[in-house]
């Protein structure tokens, strides 16, 4: 705490410690409002007793008369203050003990200023809560980075166009599940702590349960194991939306405590779930800004315009990586034949040797192809080696029947037909295990109650998932997830 707030500090204590002897209790339990600025502001001037809330921004005295601006939920509005309203004693105490940040209610009239500003004449105000640290000086905010992340309550308060991201997230998050709904599904809630990380490639976080003294994993899916096996036991159409756990590397695209969502459902296949995809966006888009075509913030930082309007180009795995590299990946039956390829091509792949076969081509994929991609875009039928829980394409085994929606270069769903034949997926579970022996840590573990649940039968599914904190980020014009998560994980200050 530098000097200046310190001495800050202590000023406001002293207030807090006169403001006890004059018999106000500080810290109420309550107070009844009647209105909210913004509902205030829309009355006819003249309407009397008028009861809001909210925090003190900005206080300044002429003499007798004192103007306040109060910040509640719905946004802020003026406040006069009068000695030969409020009654002398009160007016001094709310001048001399009273400071910005502070919270109160108000009881008043509603006029116009001299200068026409709308505002609460006060008859009487109760002392509601003391802020014994300034705010933002000036209220210019907050500007370093990281402590907007540590103190987001102070960034909501002073970057005001912070919180219409968290409240356009939340307008999102419903909408999407009310669309669901709309479709005939049904919302499940699955396991956080399991036994095996499943349902994606990916690393997890390990942690032990004391009780059963055994090593269990935080999910690495929303849920998607689980959700096919509900399928197996009767349901058609299932989503769950919650947080998801990766214990991977972070950039502005990734966070290793994140939302997803993801939907399961009997008969259809990855096709119809592309129809699908189209047809939540154009619904959402449409709900949320009233058009298909949508500013965003490419990869240069620029505000640059996307048309949504499907349907969206479809371009294989296979096919975006020859266009941009040339390296042609069905030609490569081997890790060695691919690696000595890649570094013909002068590529770098981080960690490439340590790499299974289906990483090494992912790898090679986000090096060089993915970054390009700007329009929504599906890039279809990955390869086999690293969709372990993908059916196979009938006309080429060698890919699966799956597709991404790539946005500005950023992956925003994930979506295939389920496997669902237990003898394929039993040596699926077997090929990722020898790759995880070989040093690949981002493999799927294997699951045996799994390979159990689809021993008893289970019809087609396709399944689907979409990271929330991406898609919001992308409607927002954010460039790093941490903007569109209220309180993102970081480092305990020293």
């Amino acid at each position: 705490m530098n000097e200046a707030i310190k001495d800050e500090f202590e000023i406001r204590k002293e207030k807090l410690e006169k403001l006890k002897k004059t018999g106000i209790y500080p810290y109420p339990d309550k107070f009844e409002k009647t209105h909210t600025a913004s509902l205030a502001l829309a009355l006819k001037l003249g309407t009397k007793k008028i009861r809001i809330a909210g925090r003190i921004l900005t206080k300044r005295t002429m003499g007798k008369i004192t103007f306040a601006h109060l910040l509640d939920d719905s946004g802020k509005i003026q406040v006069v203050f009068k000695d030969d309203e409020t009654g002398e004693s009160e007016y001094k105490i709310f001048n001399d003990l009273i400071d910005g940040g502070d919270f109160i209610g108000v009881e008043g009239e509603l006029f116009a200023t001299k200068k026409g500003e709308t505002s609460i004449l006060v008859r009487k105000y109760t002392f509601l809560g003391k802020s014994l640290r300034p705010l933002p000086e000036k209220w210019h905010g907050l500007k370093d980075v990281e402590l907007r992340y540590r103190e987001r309550y102070l960034d909501l308060l002073s970057n005001t166009h912070i919180k219409e991201v968290f409240v356009f997230r939340s307008n999102f998050i419903r909408l999407l599940r009310e669309f669901y709904w709309s479709q005939g599904f049904i919302e499940l809630e699955t396991p956080i702590l399991a036994n095996t990380a499943s349902g994606a490639l990916a690393k997890p976080f390990t942690t032990h349960h004391n009780a059963l003294d055994i090593d269990i994993y935080l999910r690495i899916s929303a849920g998607e194991l689980w959700q096919k096996m509900a399928i197996i036991g009767g349901f058609e159409k299932t989503f769950e939306l919650g947080k998801v756990f990766r214990n991977e590397g972070m950039d502005p695209s990734h966070l290793q405590e994140f939302t997803m969502i993801e939907h399961y459902v009997a008969y259809w296949n990855f096709e119809d779930n592309m129809k699908f995809t189209e047809e939540m966006f154009s619904h959402l888009l449409k709900k949320l800004f009233g058009t298909m075509k949508i500013g965003i913030k490419n990869r240069k930082g620029e505000i640059a315009e996307i048309d949504f309007t499907p349907p969206w180009p479809k371009v294989t795995f296979r096919d975006v990586i020859k266009k941009d590299c040339g390296i042609d990946i069905d030609k490569f039956s081997s890790h060695k034949e691919l690696c000595a390829e890649i570094k013909k091509k002068k590529l770098y792949t981080e960690d490439m040797a340590h790499l299974g076969m289906g990483n090494l081509v992912d790898a090679l994929y986000k090096t060089v192809s993915r970054d390009k991609i700007f329009k929504p875009t599906f890039i279809i039928h990955h390869p086999i080696d690293v969709s372990p829980l993908a059916r196979k394409n009938d006309k080429n085994p060698k890919v699966v029947d799956r597709f991404q929606l790539l946005v500005n270069g950023w992956e925003i769903v994930n979506a295939y037909s389920e496997l669902v034949d237990p003898e394929d997926q039993q040596e699926r579970f077997k090929q990722q295990v020898d790759a995880k022996s070989h040093g690949d840590e981002e493999t799927h573990g294997e699951d045996k109650e799994f390979i159990t649940a689809l021993e008893h039968g289970a019809p087609p599914i396709s399944g689907w998932g979409m990271g929330i904190d991406r898609i919001v980020a992308l409607l927002t014009q954010q460039d790093n997830l941490r903007d569109v998560v209220l309180f993102p994980l970081l480092r305990p200050e020293e």
